[in-house]
């Protein structure tokens, strides 16, 4: 009896729901960000695991785990993962130009930085030995934190400029004595109107401390089906460019 009440009232409210979303823009935007945000900390949780068992802990090599279901080495766990998140979204992300990206041993990649959505277009590209600099508050980011700790992320406290200078410093002998690529947003912080906001300068003083080349990599603009202020969130392909990389001065 019980059952069939809680099924009578789900049913309308589920209907409800639906009716919704398709009459509100700004709630169906907030229900695919909200449902975005919850897949990535599902995932996270359940990676996490895979990610301790096989390597113990923090590492790089944990971006390319060997998947335990398919035993197929070639798989890259949290880089799997993450790419199949576009297919629930209706999203493609074309890449060009990646043969400029074919760079043996330690390298700075540069690229703006535009929304949430990013991550799926980083993983279509992700070189092997490539960690990521990112903005400590994701640190504490639920399971989605403990991943990017797991997967070698470089946290940096962008309040204090002389933390961020002393972890650089670590970053720099950590990419020649391991043999790492560095993933950098220069902008700073994400910027999602179609243009760049000035670069601050730590990516090229690590190239040019480590003596390393500088390779761009270029989103080309969400705004199209990705616009928070229009409440826009709709199936579309994303344009990613990489260009020939530079020598440090």
């Amino acid at each position: 009896m019980e059952s069939g009440g809680l099924l009578l009232w789900a049913l309308p409210s589920a209907l409800l729901l639906a009716l919704l979303l398709q009459l509100s823009p700004r709630l169906r935007f907030r229900a695919k960000v909200l449902s975005y945000c919850a897949l990535c900390l599902m995932a996270s949780a359940l990676t996490a695991p895979a990610c301790l068992l096989w390597n113990g802990g923090r590492t790089v090599e944990n971006m390319r785990l060997v998947c335990l279901i398919c035993l197929c080495p070639v798989h890259r766990i949290i880089k799997n993962v993450v790419r199949s998140f576009k297919y629930l979204y209706g999203l493609r992300f074309d890449v060009k130009g990646l043969e400029h990206f074919q760079v043996e041993g330690p390298c700075v990649i540069v690229s703006n930085h535009q929304s949430v959505l990013d991550m799926m277009g980083l993983m279509e590209i992700l070189p092997d030995r490539c960690v990521q600099i990112g903005k400590r508050e994701l640190l504490y980011f639920g399971s989605v934190g403990l991943i990017m700790y797991l997967g070698g992320v470089i946290f940096i406290n962008r309040k204090s400029t002389s933390n961020a200078k002393s972890v650089m410093s670590g970053v720099g002998q950590a990419m020649t004595t391991d043999n790492v690529k560095v993933w950098i947003y220069p902008e700073g912080t994400r910027n999602g109107n179609g243009d760049l906001l000035p670069f601050k300068k730590g990516a090229f003083h690590l190239a040019i401390q480590t003596q390393v080349p500088v390779i761009p990599v270029v989103y080309s603009s969400f705004t199209t089906f990705y616009n928070p202020e229009k409440n826009l969130f709709t199936s579309e392909s994303g344009l990613k460019s990489c260009h020939p990389s530079t020598p440090a001065a």
